[in-house]
């Protein structure tokens, strides 16, 4: 019942599908999922390819290509665009030896896509990978209904007013606890640095939380959750967006927020550090701004209003345990005296790449 009142879709359509799920795959056939990012800069696209090995490393499997013009990364006239296998994950819905591929993409002369900013955030990290930078990224999202409309809330009108909901129980308070549950396991299971997940200011809204990870791991790692997030919900019958503002008026709007460090700021008198980078970032603060959403800002604007726990997307500000700043310290980093900071500005549908690489510019590189 549960299911058909979620998706729409009948259990015995389900146990179709099983059926054929669970015959027997041959031992040298396995299937691997190629996934990369479109020319949207915030959507993924897959396709799979059988392969005739379990393979350990993505640097085993071959590239492959594709339409580009199907996916806004090329015209007709030139359309093939090659993908690149980068990193490696278990697949969570076919199971056994099959795997999920995260990929670079490149055009025709074999220089990156204009979405592709996974290959100079790797240049930068490795300049910097004797400074240790970890980050962490708490992504929140909303959950919608087929129509679009948020999973929960009244057809004609609107839930009650915030407060409940966050990290809320009961029936009137979340909505889709399912597809969290779900999502949270296939992110285990696939090797995805899942550290944990909540239920978010606004009704149908979730964050979970991708970290710490070290270097490119980062972006990695956040985009291949996204992917098992789109898939998770598929299997409900769900939609989700990762627009930063889904809903106008005052709802809360929805993040990136990113934790970052570099060794000295972990070490004893860290704070030094971060005292230094906040300085750093209170420099750049238009440049990052640019980074932190795919249409440089754009999206932000609508977002960051100084409201609803955010900072002007005009000023930069931080402080210790203060939600409305564009960097917080938290209060146990500053109790401590080290630790790292956390900057509120990224939107939800932010690049992590772009994110990762403009911080470790700003803040290891003096770039």
């Amino acid at each position: 019942f549960y299911k058909r009142k979620m998706s729409g879709e009948s259990n015995e359509g389900k146990s179709v599908l099983d059926r054929y799920m669970a015959l027997p795959q041959p031992d040298d056939k396995v299937q691997c999922t190629y996934v990369w990012i479109d020319g949207t800069g915030e959507n993924l696209r897959s396709k799979t390819k059988t392969v005739k090995f379990v393979p350990k490393s993505p640097k085993e499997l071959p590239t492959w290509s594709f339409d580009g013009s199907c996916s806004y990364l090329a015209e007709g006239n030139n359309s093939d665009v090659y993908l690149h296998p980068v990193a490696l994950y278990r697949d969570p819905f076919r199971l056994g030896n099959n795997k999920i591929v995260l990929c670079e993409t490149s055009k025709y002369n074999k220089k990156p896509t204009q979405t592709n900013h996974r290959k100079s955030c790797n240049l930068v990290m490795e300049k910097a990978k004797d400074q240790k930078p970890w980050f962490g990224i708490q992504q929140e999202y909303t959950l919608l209904d087929s129509d679009k409309h948020p999973y929960g809330w009244p057809k004609k009108g609107f839930p009650g007013p915030q407060g409940p909901y966050f990290c809320g129980v009961g029936a009137d308070k979340v909505y889709g606890r399912d597809v969290v549950e779900a999502h949270y396991r296939a992110c285990m299971y696939a090797g995805v640095n899942i550290s944990g997940t909540n239920a978010e200011v606004m009704p149908a809204q979730w964050e979970f939380q991708i970290g710490p990870c070290e270097g490119i791991e980062m972006g990695d790692d956040l985009w291949m959750a996204r992917f098992l997030l789109h898939r998770v919900a598929e299997d409900f019958g769900l939609l989700v967006t990762m627009d930063p503002k889904p809903m106008k008026g005052e709802w809360k709007g929805a993040g990136a927020h990113t934790n970052f460090s570099t060794r000295k700021m972990r070490e004893d008198n860290g704070i030094i550090e971060i005292e230094r980078a906040i300085d750093k970032l209170s420099r750049h603060h238009i440049r990052h701004i640019k980074a932190y959403d795919p249409h440089e800002g754009k999206d932000n604007e609508r977002r960051l209003t100084g409201g609803n726990e955010t900072s002007s997307i005009h000023d930069f500000s931080a402080g210790v345990a203060n939600r409305g700043c564009s960097i917080r310290i938290p209060r146990e980093c500053a109790e401590d005296r080290k630790g790292y900071l956390e900057d509120r500005r990224p939107s939800s549908n932010c690049d992590p790449y772009q994110v990762t690489e403009v911080l470790v510019k700003t803040c290891c590189l003096d770039e």
